[in-house]
């Protein structure tokens, strides 16, 4: 179906986007949620062409400019060319761990910090909105009552929360039309997450202690993806928080239906896998401090008139089905 057909079809109100960090997880299926939905979209990453998974789908054929968004010169020469109606920024560093290298922290913060405000910076200038992806690791992880969007008692724990609430500050300090979206727990088709390392252990191991004192949700990133164009797509500007419906749960109990799935989908050896709760100080010490609490409140979407995401449960299995 044509471009021009499919915007006939979407209501004529055909957007362009400029899609940062199309070569991870959450780019990919921003850009092909576009793509499908008649807009046009230019993705960008820092490899010499897009990288991500060779699914055949619409991101691996959309236009595509290899950027270092850490370069201000050539990221306000890319925005202004492409001339977006807005930009979606996924790129970041998000190796949560080896951000507390020391040898990596001067790059966390070109990519996190610097990369954002060059973003924002051309964004402004060009009177166009922009999408920040964020992440729950902006507050201190304690307590047990669900954040909400507008809280601005940040407290990061460390190095990777600390650069993605500067960045948050980057945009809503330069941007006027900003969209600031906090997820948690992420996972898709187009890189590595916590599913596909649990699917991978449960092939070689029969018995696995998950982390259970960690709270929080997990996030489709084929979902959200959804959600982030029905957002951009409006003028409700601000803080949002968003991840699959279905309940809190820890990764212990996260992991235990992730195998009970993949079993009821006839992968029979996840059925003897043994999986026993610890608690994050008997699992061990992380080079980052995690959150105990991850839980996000999303009431902010329905009352600005978005659609929730599916629940978690059902996220899983459609993931499962895609990788397995």
């Amino acid at each position: 179906m044509s471009q021009s057909l499919m915007s006939i079809i979407s209501g004529g109100n055909s957007m362009k986007f400029f899609v940062t960090g199309v070569g991870g997880q959450l780019g990919h299926d921003v850009m092909n949620e576009l793509i499908k939905r008649g807009h046009e979209g230019v993705g960008s990453d820092i490899q010499e062409q897009y990288s991500g998974v060779e699914d055949g789908s619409e991101v691996t054929k959309a236009p595509y400019l290899s950027l270092d968004i850490t370069d201000k010169e050539a990221v306000a020469k890319a925005i202004r060319e492409v001339n977006p109606d807005a930009v979606i920024h996924c790129a970041a560093w998000t190796a949560v761990d080896a951000a507390e290298d020391e040898e990596n922290r001067e790059k966390v913060r070109l990519v996190n910090v610097v990369g954002t405000q060059n973003i924002a910076d051309i964004c402004k200038e060009l009177g166009i909105k922009m999408m920040y992806i964020s992440t729950d690791y902006v507050f201190d992880g304690q307590g047990t009552p669900p954040w909400d969007p507008d809280c601005k008692d940040y407290a990061p724990q460390n190095v990777y929360g600390q650069t993605k609430l500067d960045g948050e500050l980057a945009v809503s300090g330069t941007v006027d039309k900003f969209f600031i979206v906090r997820i948690a727990w992420v996972f898709g088709k187009n890189g590595k997450n916590f599913i596909r390392t649990m699917v991978n252990l449960g092939k070689t191991h029969d018995k696995l202690t998950v982390v259970s004192d960690q709270i929080g949700t997990p996030t489709y990133t084929y979902d959200l993806a959804r959600l982030l164009v029905d957002m951009i797509e409006t003028d409700k500007y601000g803080y949002y928080h968003a991840t699959n419906e279905g309940g809190f749960i820890s990764w212990y109990d996260f992991t235990k239906e992730i195998f009970r799935q993949a079993a009821a989908l006839g992968h029979k050896e996840y059925e003897n896998v043994q999986v026993s709760p610890v608690t994050t100080a008997e699992y061990g010490v992380s080079k980052a401090v995690r959150p105990f609490n991850s839980r996000l409140d999303k009431s902010k979407l329905v009352k600005n008139g978005f659609q929730p995401l599916p629940t978690w449960q059902d996220a899983l299995e459609r993931y499962l089905k895609e990788i397995l």
